[in-house]
């Protein structure tokens, strides 16, 4: 599909078809996402892809506790234990990325995406706050690869939730000490149709003129 429309319309996907995704799909996606950016052009990511059901179910033995406690912190919980008390679309979106993580073994494919440390250009490190500077070498190769897994025809939904696990799926997945682990990405045939577009907020509310505060606008 086209670049624009991809970028426009490449949803979180939590609803996937059974079937087996083609190896050669997986690899076009991968072969495009690599010309992505990098700090020093060192291309530190690398990608595990998990198919097998029992590596897949010990993925989501992993995932749920980290994403338990992830719904107690944000108060998903709460919304899911008393969903009247809340907006309903809210609630609709907190029960499906629930039952996602409680069906994380019934998606086909695992893709877990990792990065090597030594090759990260953090030029934040010594600034007094979290450092986000390091994400630059691989989450835009991690977008590159949600925008290709889209143009394959192949729904995607990216977290977090299984970094606080590094240690264990390390071991699970016999990924070295010199890696961290920066995503996890669920793919897979989407079982629902694709949205026609995705709710974003407009321009002018987050891209600035000059000074932060003067919205950009014209064009």
């Amino acid at each position: 599909m086209e670049l624009l429309d991809a970028m426009r319309c490449a949803p979180t996907s939590r609803l996937f078809k059974a079937d087996a995704v083609p190896r050669e799909m997986l690899v076009r996606a991968l072969d495009a996402a690599r010309f992505a950016p990098s700090g020093g052009n060192r291309q530190g990511w690398r990608v595990v892809v998990v198919e097998d059901p029992a590596r897949r179910a010990a993925l989501r033995d992993l995932y749920l506790p980290h994403w338990r406690a992830y719904l107690e912190l944000t108060g998903g919980a709460r919304m899911l234990a008393e969903p009247d008390q809340f907006d309903a679309a809210r609630v609709r979106m907190i029960a499906r990325a629930d039952a996602y993580a409680r069906a994380l073994d019934a998606v086909p494919v695992h893709l877990v995406v990792a990065v090597r440390l030594a090759d990260l250009a953090v030029t934040d490190a010594q600034l007094p706050r979290q450092s986000i500077v390091g994400g630059a070498s691989i989450y835009p190769f991690t977008q590159n690869l949600l925008l290709a897994l889209r143009g394959e025809g192949l729904g995607a939904a990216l977290t977090t939730l299984l970094v606080p696990a590094e240690a264990s799926v390390k071991e699970l997945l016999a990924i070295p000490d010199e890696l961290a682990l920066a995503a996890h990405i669920g793919v897979g045939f989407r079982d629902e149709p694709w949205p026609r577009a995705l709710a974003r907020r407009p321009v002018e509310e987050f891209a600035f003129s000059e000074r932060y505060g003067e919205p950009l606008t014209g064009g």
